[in-house]
């Protein structure tokens, strides 16, 4: 046991690459790149490996074609075409011809798929067995593919000699079978696989639902080309996720961590967004000059415009979120939406009274209501109490129903923001209110 120990020395170099990785994030570009120069070849490596691509292609981005390759051959098929997508195809030619022949055929083949398709995500790198070995034999072959560096070893998969998948095994029930069982004999048929074209966010719900650590992507004429294993899919889920965050809070989705966005990209990421809201509530202004009359007569309604249309707002964000995210999750379809909407309607009537009666009970007992809300301040309440049902509901369906239309017409259902719902209700939050204040109101204020 004692020759496996690890000294003080690699324990503090151990350390020391531990706490850099850490404080990677908040240091700028020129310490990273002085900081890593400073490490030992090995714990560079550790720490080159443990980086995101993003990072991975900073560094090496500047370097020589020498430090380039020398970099580029530690890192898998998948993800040199990872950091090739990340610095832009237009260094795709160079970097390729700094890799090995046999890798390189691997990452021109993974280029050829969609980034965040299956094939995009997959390695080539898995453990290959044929149906007539003896698992004697098969493990003796796994030893020497484990040292070609394959992607994982939990499973090993069973190809004839077209390379068509014919069924799978896990290390466990290899090393429990009998030494001179075929591997035809333990293998399962009845595999779980995903074609090359499938989307990451379907792959993720795949994962998400089974219990497995990878995934055998296969052809449409039953060859296999590789595996997706679940880091790579928990990279990609955590991508898709942070897309949708961006897009629910009305803003583009940041190419890069957040401190690594310049100054100007990210006021083009943010201004877009706040432009087309803005000119969106500009609307606001043009439906309160149409009931200007009201307002000239009656100009205590003008003290519950912010309290209606923020009711309204939030609860068609609160209702956009909820359905933005069942939907990811596939905890609701498009065939669902009738469902959606009564359960969004009996909801929007029940929060709707709920904060209604709140207001109208806080007019009708708040101290000076006369003088402050005119001698007809319980009519001034019941007005209130009815607009806030009205835009809560009205809010509710805008919100739960606007990712299904944008779902319908092929658009991204998170494209509904919270900050684009609550634009549209509060331009139609204010035609409701002034639509019962003119109701409730006439022949006393109006």
């Amino acid at each position: 046991m004692d020759d496996i120990k690890q000294t003080p020395e690699e324990n503090q170099n151990e350390e020391s690459v531990l706490s850099l990785t850490d404080a990677w994030s908040g240091m700028s570009r020129d310490e990273r790149r002085e900081k890593f120069r400073e490490l030992p070849r090995t714990e560079a490596e550790e720490l080159f490996l443990s980086l995101k691509t993003h990072d991975q292609a900073e560094l090496i981005s500047e370097a020589s074609a020498l430090e380039k390759r020398s970099w580029i051959r530690l890192l898998a098929p998948d993800d040199v075409a990872d950091l090739i997508q990340e610095i832009g195809v237009d260094s795709k030619d160079d970097l390729l011809t700094l890799l090995d022949p046999q890798t390189k055929r691997e990452v021109t083949a993974l280029l050829a798929y969609a980034e965040d398709a299956a094939g995009g995500l997959m390695s080539s790198r898995f453990v290959r067995l044929r149906p007539d070995m003896t698992v004697d034999e098969a493990i003796s072959y796994i030893r020497i593919q484990a040292k070609t560096h394959v992607e994982t070893i939990y499973y090993a998969y069973v190809l004839d000699s077209e390379q068509k998948l014919q069924g799978v095994v896990s290390f466990r029930e290899l090393f429990s079978a009998g030494p001179g069982k075929k591997i035809a004999e333990i293998m399962h048929t009845d595999i779980l696989m995903v074609p090359p074209e499938m989307d990451q966010e379907q792959i993720g719900q795949i994962f998400s639902h089974q219990d497995l650590m990878a995934v055998p992507v296969v052809d449409e004429n039953g060859v296999m080309k590789g595996i997706v294993t679940f880091d790579d899919v928990a990279h990609a889920i955590q991508e898709e996720a942070t897309e949708d965050i961006h897009k629910i809070g009305g803003v583009e989705t940041l190419d890069a961590p957040y401190l690594k966005i310049g100054m100007l990209e990210m006021l083009k990421k943010r201004g877009g967004w706040l432009l087309i809201l803005f000119l969106g509530e500009m609307f606001t202004a043009t439906a309160m000059a149409f009931f200007e009359h009201e307002l000239a007569k009656a100009v205590v309604l003008s003290m519950f415009i912010p309290l209606i249309i923020s009711s309204g707002g939030n609860s068609g964000s609160q209702a956009s979120t909820l359905i933005i995210r069942a939907i990811a999750l596939r905890e609701v379809r498009l065939r669902d939406w009738w469902k959606v909407l009564g359960r969004e309607v009996l909801t929007g009537l029940c929060l709707g009274a709920l904060l209604g009666i709140i207001g109208m009970i806080r007019i009708m007992l708040w101290p000076n209501r006369s003088s402050l809300y005119t001698e007809h301040y319980a009519l001034v309440g019941l007005t209130v109490c009815v607009s806030v049902m009205g835009v809560v509901l009205w809010g509710t369906i805008s919100g739960s129903m606007l990712p299904f239309l944008l779902k319908k017409i092929g658009f991204d259902p998170a494209s509904a923001s919270a900050p684009a719902v609550a634009t549209i209700v509060d331009v139609t939050g204010l035609v409701i209110y002034f639509t019962v204040a003119s109701v409730i109101l006439h022949g006393t204020l109006l």
